[in-house]
């Protein structure tokens, strides 16, 4: 069976097909093609909606066509049609559901709405080491940080979420507070190598306070009065200070509480999926801890770690494979820009 995926929730474009084995076993990615719209919302400084929805609408046919090219087939192999249902933009979200139902229609075939969030927790499991379940998941993707008991496929128990920003959130604003532009996360990360990370002392915010939750609105004020004692004309190196300072305290925080939520629960296993998941002091913290306490630790590929088709093709793979969804031949669809994970 092969599921074409299609995801287009925010500023990236993807379009991905995954096949489902036979005789069971991990399902395995075929093909994939990916537009990022960094270029075109930097000069805005952040996402704008609605030319994140005209470009998907010039993006997604021609990637579909790269991915039958590269896959080696074509649109009479598909099987189902996957696409992101929720959470993200709604006029992004209404791109990819719509372009997904009228294929499906022409094709005869089901259609299966996936969750963007399940995609990225379930990413891994495209890598060269899937994990196994249970696990703990510490999703970081965009506005979401959320820490889940992970069962099985759609058997999730949430263990701990943001209460205000998220972390990468955290990144976003405090680059944008240092002057970095557009994606400022990874421009953080990339200043941060030649700070200090003990120059500042920034707050953990929550770090002890007893629950899985998580808090980061505080941080991003402390970043902003540190740059107002700095004054107008700050050089580089302290930037590089604050910056590396920033990124620690994020770190400090991801990582502890992921490890308290493997203790309260007993699995040693952990699972770290979504764009922060690609930060490479967020993994080299947690690899080190991890491998002490005897935990195995899985991420997704580095080129899946962003919004992308194949873990929504995964994921409706994993659906279909566990029984958990039926696809349908109803081709009316509707998105859920809010959708919480736990009502999946």
């Amino acid at each position: 069976m092969n599921v074409l995926g299609i995801e287009s929730s925010c500023d990236e474009t993807g379009v991905a097909l995954v096949q489902l084995p036979p005789e069971g076993g991990v399902p395995r990615l075929r093909a994939h093609a990916l537009h990022s719209q960094i270029e075109m919302h930097r000069a805005y400084g952040g996402v704008v909606p609605e030319l994140a929805s005209r470009d998907h609408i010039r993006r997604v046919l021609p990637l579909a066509r790269q991915v039958f090219i590269d896959a080696g087939c074509g649109l009479e192999d598909v099987d189902v049609v996957a696409y992101t249902r929720g959470p993200g933009l709604a006029g992004a979200l209404l791109v990819g559901a719509g372009v997904a139902c009228a294929l499906a229609a022409a094709l005869g075939k089901p259609t299966l709405g996936i969750h963007h969030l399940e995609g990225h927790l379930l990413s891994p499991f495209l890598s060269d080491d899937p994990p196994e379940f249970p696990f703990v998941a510490l999703l970081v993707s965009g506005g979401h940080t959320q820490l889940m008991r992970v069962q099985g496929v759609g058997e999730y128990d949430l263990l701990g979420e943001t209460i205000d920003d998220a972390a990468g959130e955290a990144f976003d604003k405090s680059a944008k507070l240092l002057g970095l532009g557009y994606p400022g996360g990874p421009a953080l990360s990339r200043l941060a190598e030649f700070g200090n990370p003990e120059a500042f002392e920034l707050p953990r915010p929550l770090m002890h306070s007893g629950n899985l939750d998580f808090s980061f609105a505080g941080l991003k004020t402390a970043v902003m009065t540190q740059l107002r004692k700095l004054g107008p004309e700050v050089c580089e190196q302290p930037k590089a200070d604050l910056a590396a300072s920033t990124q620690e305290a994020i770190v400090d925080v991801l990582s502890a509480k992921s490890m308290k939520a493997l203790k309260a629960t007993g699995l040693k296993r952990l699972v770290v999926a979504g764009g922060v998941g690609a930060n490479r002091s967020l993994r080299t913290r947690l690899n080190s801890l991890c491998r002490h306490a005897g935990v195995r630790v899985h991420y997704p590929e580095l080129h899946l770690c962003s919004d992308n088709g194949a873990m929504i093709a995964l994921a409706g793979a994993m659906r279909l494979q566990s029984g958990r969804a039926a696809p349908a031949h109803d081709y009316a669809f509707d998105v859920k820009p809010r959708w919480p994970l736990a009502e999946v």
